[in-house]
């Protein structure tokens, strides 16, 4: 039942990367349980309005609109004007979980799936629909094993990147997710969460 986030749930952080790189890693992601996001109903308008609400109206109608068709290969629903880059809800996890992204946020988890040194610039993403859950010490995780230290976080923004920016947050294994805390610490790709109701 449970789906990698990162925030990231599998699905919305494969297709950032897919737009950060250029190319869909299928074979990756077959083997991590991601399945296509589509729209219950409505089309791309409906995969549209789900995208946008990952952040606020004034980025998310400059945004750019990627989704996953039902061939697995990532399609542009709409062109955007700001650098950010929206993908909707998808349906397959437990919770409302569409995001958008900066150019900088898309390199890093770019960087995260091929398993390399992220940049050390500043990069920003909203999840302010929610977020699926996923383990606070394992960027791989794919499900609760019970040492993985799963957590729930509601509606949130992550800044990653720069890890200077994480001096002064909590980052224990087991955080208060009411409060800004340190994902994935100790790992190259600990970025901060700061839930934001």
């Amino acid at each position: 039942m449970h789906k990698q986030v990162i925030i990231l749930r599998v699905t919305a952080a494969a297709a950032v990367l897919a737009v950060a790189s250029g190319v869909w890693a299928a074979d990756k992601m077959a083997g991590m349980g991601a399945k296509p996001a589509m729209a219950k109903g409505g089309g791309d308008a409906a995969l549209i309005a789900s995208a946008e609400r990952a952040a606020p109206p004034a980025v998310a109608k400059r945004a750019a609109i990627m989704a996953m068709s039902a061939d697995g290969k990532m399609r542009l629903l709409r062109k955007g004007t700001n650098g950010f880059t929206c993908i909707p809800d998808d349906p397959q996890t437990p919770g409302p979980d569409p995001m958008c992204a900066d150019a900088n946020a898309m390199a890093w988890i770019q960087a995260m799936f091929a398993k390399k040194p992220p940049p050390q610039k500043t990069g920003f993403m909203y999840m302010l629909a929610g977020g699926t859950d996923a383990s606070n010490t394992d960027p791989y995780a794919g499900k609760p094993t019970g040492k993985n230290h799963w957590v729930e976080t509601g509606p949130h923004v992550m800044i990653v990147g720069d890890k200077s920016l994480l001096a002064g947050y909590p980052a224990a294994p087991d955080p208060n997710t009411a409060a800004p805390y340190v994902m994935w610490a100790g790992t190259p790709y600990a970025h901060l969460m700061a839930p934001v109701k």
